[in-house]
C-alpha cells in the first residue's frame, strides 16, 4: 500500500500570563463611544452587559517586564520540554503576531529583529538552518502559520516545524473603549512533523480567504475614543456589528468548504476549535455551521471554550486551547486518537482560514 506525507502535531505548549484581570477592574473606567461622547451608564451596568454579550468575565495580562517575544519564548520552551524534542532539529520557527513587542508605557511597535529571531535566540538554538520568521495575518495568523508549515512538510522541504502565536493586546487597546475589555494576552505553540502514512492523518485539508474589498478596515488602528486623551497613541479599533455580521456569514461557509475538500461530513467532527473572539459570536457561528447541513442538534461539548476566563488573545487563542485540551486542563473535554478536529479563525484583513485535522491513532 502506498504512503503519503502528512503533517502531524507532535507537541504543544502555552503560557498563561499571571495577571488575572476581572471585569470589576473596569467598573470605574470612563468609557466613550466612537463619536467621543462619554457613556453615562453606571460602570457595573456596562460590565454586566459586556459579559452577557461576550461571555468574558476575566482575562490575562502580562506583567510590566514582559513582551510578546518573552511569552512566546515561554510557550516555545514549554512545548520543547513537554515533548523532549531538541530545538536544534527544528527546520522552521514561524511566529504569528500583529503588533511585535510593545513595551509597558511605550506604544511603539518593535519588530526588528523579528520576534521569531528573538525567540530562537532565547531558546539557545544555534542551528543556522532553523529558519525563523514572523507572520502578521490578523487573528488567523497562527492557523495560517500551520497552513504554511503543512506546505513545507508535505513538499519534503522540512521534517519538523514549530508554529507560535503570541500577543499582548493589553498594550494596544484603548483604555476608554468598551471593546478593550475583549482583549487579553497569551502565547501558545505546537510542533508539526512530517509523517508517512497509508491512511489520512494529521492535516487533511485547509482553506484561506482574504476579503479586503469591502472589509479591510473592520479592524484597524485609530486614536482614543476619549477626545481629551493626552497622547497621540494609536489603538486597536473595530466595527463590532459589521465584523459580527461578516463572521457569521463567511466563517461557517469556509468551514464547510474545508470539510468538503477533506471529503468528510460534519457529523464525523468531534471538536470544532474556533478562535476565541466573542462567546456569543462563536455560538452563532457554530449554530449557522450546523444549519448548513440541516442539523438542528449540536453535540454537547463539540466547541470547547476558554474565552470566559482567558479573553481574546488573538493568535494565541487556538494553540492555547489545543494545548489545554491535550493536557487535560479543560473539565469534561478530551481528544481521543482518531478524532476529527476542525480549526477555524477570523480576523483583521478580513482574513478567514480553516483546517481539518485527524488525530493520530
Amino acid at each position: 500500500m502506498s504512503t503519503k506525507l502528512y503533517s502531524v502535531i507532535t507537541a504543544t505548549g502555552s503560557y498563561l500570563p499571571t495577571r488575572i484581570v476581572s471585569n470589576a477592574h473596569f467598573v470605574a473606567t470612563e468609557f466613550f463611544d466612537a463619536s467621543g461622547s462619554r457613556l453615562n451608564k453606571p460602570g457595573p451596568e456596562i460590565t454586566e452587559k459586556f459579559e452577557q454579550i461576550t461571555e468574558i468575565r476575566e482575562r490575562r495580562y502580562v506583567t510590566a517586564d514582559q513582551t510578546a517575544s518573552d511569552i512566546g519564548f515561554l510557550a516555545a520552551q514549554a512545548t520543547l520540554a513537554n515533548s523532549g524534542i531538541d530545538g536544534e532539529t527544528l527546520d522552521y520557527i514561524i511566529v504569528a503576531h500583529n503588533f511585535g513587542d510593545v513595551a509597558e508605557g511605550n506604544k511603539r511597535t518593535d519588530m526588528v529583529p523579528t520576534l521569531a529571531a528573538r525567540i530562537k535566540a532565547k531558546l539557545g538554538i544555534k542551528n543556522p538552518y532553523t529558519v525563523a520568521y514572523d507572520l502578521p495575518f490578523g487573528c488567523p495568523g497562527w492557523l495560517q502559520g500551520v497552513i504554511q508549515a503543512d506546505y513545507y512538510l508535505r513538499s519534503g522541504d522540512a521534517r519538523r516545524i514549530m508554529v507560535i502565536g503570541t500577543e499582548t493586546l493589553s498594550r494596544v487597546c484603548d483604555p476608554h473603549d468598551r471593546d478593550s475589555m475583549l482583549y487579553a494576552d497569551g502565547a501558545g505553540a505546537i510542533i508539526l512533523e512530517a509523517r508517512e502514512s497509508a491512511e489520512p492523518v494529521g492535516i487533511l485539508a485547509h482553506g484561506t480567504r482574504s476579503d479586503t474589498d469591502q472589509f479591510a478596515h473592520l479592524l484597524r488602528m485609530g486614536s482614543s475614543c476619549n477626545p481629551d486623551y493626552p497622547a497621540a497613541d494609536l489603538f486597536l479599533k473595530m466595527d463590532g456589528r459589521k465584523l459580527y455580521e461578516y463572521a457569521l456569514k463567511t466563517v461557517p461557509q469556509a468551514i464547510k468548504a474545508c470539510l468538503e475538500k477533506a471529503g468528510v461530513p460534519l457529523t464525523e467532527v468531534s471538536k470544532v476549535l474556533i478562535h476565541q473572539a466573542n462567546g456569543k459570536m462563536d455560538d452563532a457561528i457554530l449554530k449557522r455551521l450546523y444549519s448548513l447541513y440541516n442539523l438542528s442538534e449540536i453535540p454537547a461539548g463539540v466547541m470547547p471554550m476558554t474565552i470566559s476566563w482567558l479573553g481574546n488573545s488573538s493568535v494565541a487563542t487556538l494553540p492555547t486551547l489545543m494545548d489545554l485540551l491535550l493536557r487535560g486542563e479543560l473539565p469534561e473535554q478530551t481528544i481521543t486518537p482518531g478524532s476529527l478536529i476542525v480549526f477555524a479563525s477570523v480576523g483583521a484583513g478580513m482574513n478567514i482560514n480553516a483546517v481539518v485535522y485527524r488525530v493520530e491513532q
